[in-house]
């Protein structure tokens, strides 16, 4: 009789990872001791933290954890129950009001984590009779949310016109439609060209998603990928999450009022989950209180982000398409990109390897972000390392990178 549990023992997968951690080269799941934003205590290491989606460097900032503590010590730690019966606060309502007028729309609604607004979001507003348009490289929790709805899935080439006039062209007129694209691709680091792609949704009745989890407090002044480009009228919802840019944890949806109340009243994440807690929600009001503020961080974020992609590309290193503070960098290999992650370290310097099959075969690379808190030192340092690793293991002047799941 078959066991369950016959596939985990012989998942090839879990073999080499077992395999690469015998041999000190596994790097996933592995502890930080310490952070600090702009760096990291490493297994007893301090190293210089470029894996970090902190980009306007807010989870340190005193007024921050100061807003925190104050919701703490007035609220406590949870609030214990869902939005839709006790867990709803004030906080949460003035949240929400702030980030739809940050956002450029009418109404938002804040769930727990990022993921679970895509999920909550996208199940609720589309079922079986719809079909959900996705760009191939779109964030896995977009597709969970698609897979939940019912809905038909259909993909489109990365940032490929052509391509989603094609798809959209082949469903029917009558069917309900919505086409959901990332504003600043997590991996790639390049943007998606929304104008155009709202255009072609026009065209044929469908609706728009941006997924700007890494756009808002990055694109836009701060606003997102849609403001950037003039375009929030024309994009129907927005997400966005607070574990980046904002500084906390969490994520909501904008859009209009209408459909942000059928949304609070047919999400299953956000009905049947604990709300967010009071010092998160503190948390990104105090980091929203200063993106709108204070414009030099955002300033100082792409100073860098161009620093270090001028540098990377002069040493001889395939960036991809990046055109925002995420830099992809091009190793080859599963092995050759352990080897120059664990590299890395050994030099003061942490990324994020990614493999295959969330690359394309041999287009492993190291995922590097920057940080408006990065000091010039600290990225000349990590340019350095860069350097030694590149000329080391020979990871230099890599073939182009195809697109990036």
């Amino acid at each position: 009789m078959a066991d369950l549990f016959d596939k985990i023992h012989n998942d090839e997968v879990i073999r080499r990872a077992k395999e690469a951690t015998e041999f000190g080269m596994y790097p996933y799941f592995r502890a930080l001791s310490d952070s600090e934003g702009t760096t990291a205590t490493f297994e007893g290491k301090k190293v210089i933290m470029l894996g970090s989606n902190n980009y306007l460097g807010l989870t340190t900032d005193p007024r921050v954890r100061q807003a925190a503590v104050e919701a703490v010590q007035r609220y406590g730690t949870s609030v214990t129950g869902s939005r839709f019966l006790n867990g709803t606060l004030e906080l949460h309502h003035e949240l929400e009001r702030r980030l739809a007028k940050f956002a450029g729309k009418e109404a938002a609604v804040v769930f727990s984590t990022g993921y679970q607004s895509n999920l909550g979001a996208i199940s609720a507003v589309c079922g079986k009779d719809d079909f959900i348009i996705l760009d191939k490289d779109d964030h896995a929790s977009i597709v969970d949310g698609c897979v939940m709805s019912g809905a038909e899935m259909k993909r489109f080439r990365h940032n490929s016109l052509d391509n989603l006039d094609h798809v959209l062209s082949k469903l029917p007129l009558d069917a309900g439609k919505l086409v959901i694209v990332d504003g600043v691709y997590s991996m790639g680091g390049d943007i998606a060209p929304v104008p155009e792609i709202a255009e072609i949704c026009r065209k044929y009745n469908a609706r728009l998603m941006v997924d700007d989890a890494h756009g808002f407090g990055v694109t836009g002044e701060g606003h997102g990928t849609s403001w950037h480009f003039g375009v929030t009228d024309k994009v129907d919802l927005m997400m966005g999450t607070f574990s980046k840019s904002f500084a906390s944890i969490g994520g909501f949806i904008a859009g209009d009022a209408d459909v942000i109340y059928y949304i609070k009243h047919k999400a299953r994440s956000l009905i049947f989950s604990a709300a967010l807690p009071a010092p998160s929600s503190a948390a990104v009001l105090a980091a929203l209180d200063i993106i709108e503020t204070e414009p030099q961080h955002v300033q100082r974020l792409w100073d860098n982000a161009d620093f270090m992609r001028n540098g990377l590309k002069e040493l001889g290193y395939n960036t991809g398409a990046s055109c925002t503070p995420i830099i992809p960098v091009i190793t080859g290999t599963d092995f050759q990109t352990a080897l120059a992650w664990n590299a890395l370290v050994e030099e003061g310097v942490y990324t994020n390897p990614v493999v295959p099959p969330a690359t394309p075969p041999n287009g492993g690379l190291l995922r590097t972000s920057y940080t408006a808190t990065h000091t010039r030192e600290h990225l000349e340092t990590a340019l350095q390392a860069f350097k030694v690793v590149g000329e080391r293991l020979d990871i230099i002047n890599k073939p182009v990178l195809e697109a990036v799941h």
